[in-house]
């Protein structure tokens, strides 16, 4: 008797058991709009943009700055321009004071503390969003960036002071 409940049981379970993981996972995903997915994606990140922009603007107000909109979504305010200085073109090789902060004042990185950057414009291993703007400022300026995340350090952050998804301020001098 014992031996045939056991029997039983276990062709109960065999038979609960899914058959082949593989066709029920192909199964599922079959279920997927891929369409669906990809408009969901893309209401999401004009959310965020959105997020971004207004969060940049409130800055700007806050700030009464009257900034520069560029199509990549870069702002740039100088409010001590170069009286002599030449324009900056990708290739160049420029010195950067700066003060790199978050939107809400957080200071992240200076130059105070961590030396003067000089990069090669357009080449250089610092966010692209300073690459961008830089072409639109001249030796000797000093300007306000706003870089909205995707120029700056995007989906991941720097894994040490910003965050993921954060429009960051740059203040610098062009030498």
């Amino acid at each position: 008797m014992r031996c045939l409940s056991a029997f039983a049981l276990s062709l109960i379970l065999i038979s609960c058991e899914p058959g082949n993981k593989k066709e029920i996972q192909k199964k599922e995903m079959g279920n997927i709009d891929p369409e669906a997915v990809k408009k969901q994606f893309m209401e999401a990140n004009k959310l965020i943009v959105q997020k971004e922009n207004d969060e940049m603007d409130y800055y700007e107000r806050s700030h009464q700055m009257s900034c520069t909109k560029t199509n990549s979504g870069i702002r740039y305010f100088v409010y001590e321009p170069s009286a002599k200085g030449d324009s900056i073109r990708t290739q160049d090789k420029v010195v950067l004071s700066y003060k790199l902060s978050l939107l809400d004042g957080t200071l992240c990185y200076s130059s105070d503390k961590d030396g003067k950057r000089t990069i090669i414009v357009g080449q250089d291993d610092i966010e692209s969003g300073v690459h961008k703007a830089l072409l639109y400022l001249k030796r000797g300026d000093k300007a306000i960036l706003l870089l909205p995340s995707h120029l700056a350090h995007g989906l991941m952050g720097d894994m040490k002071k910003i965050p993921p998804q954060m429009p960051i301020v740059y203040d610098i001098e062009v030498e």
